[in-house]
């Protein structure tokens, strides 16, 4: 394994400051997408950038972002790579930019913590969570915290989130949804 160069941490740094242009409550840093930062010779820089989801809309943008960012701290030449393998995932989110998330209105993710693909599994377009199913991780309400929501569309604003709705305060929201 290389170990990063001083350089190469305070650009990785920079880069993850960026903000996401879809969500930018969060930096992508705490979204967990920038993967790492390699410089080659004085002024020249190489970025890994992990998509949330393949064919992702917002890579072209955070790319310029990040370019943008480490020419203004002096890199003439700046390269983002976009890096599949391995492959995003929801749990990558920070617990800061969980935190943040949930103050902006939008639920985040349950984490998952599991190994390999993630199940899918497909059934009525309105969901229950909470007390109305046996779901064991509910997706709770960041209004008033209840567990009792229900799923009103599975895309949102963007692919990467559903709209919910909670029963309790009865205010919708949006769900990160796990990958």
């Amino acid at each position: 394994m290389v170990t990063a160069t001083a350089l190469e941490a305070e650009l990785l740094d920079l880069a993850g400051q960026v903000p996401d242009p879809e969500l930018p409550v969060l930096t992508l840093s705490e979204l967990g997408v920038v993967r790492a930062v390699r410089v080659h010779g004085a002024d020249r820089a190489e970025v890994d950038l992990t998509p949330t989801y393949t064919g992702c809309p917002a890579v072209e943008a955070m790319s310029l972002d990040i370019e943008r960012a480490l020419r203004a701290h002096g890199m003439r030449e700046v390269t983002v790579r976009t890096v599949l393998s391995p492959a995003w995932s929801t749990d990558d989110i920070t617990p800061e930019g969980r935190r943040k998330l949930r103050e902006f209105g939008i639920a985040p993710p349950r984490e998952q913590h599991a190994a390999g693909p993630v199940p899918l599994a497909l059934g009525a377009t309105r969901t229950l969570t909470g007390t109305h199913t046996p779901d064991p991780a509910p997706v709770e309400c960041p209004h008033c915290g209840s567990p009792d929501t229900e799923l009103l569309s599975r895309f949102s604003s963007t692919a990467c989130k559903a709209l919910r709705r909670c029963l309790a305060c009865r205010e919708p929201f949006d769900h990160f949804k796990e990958l």
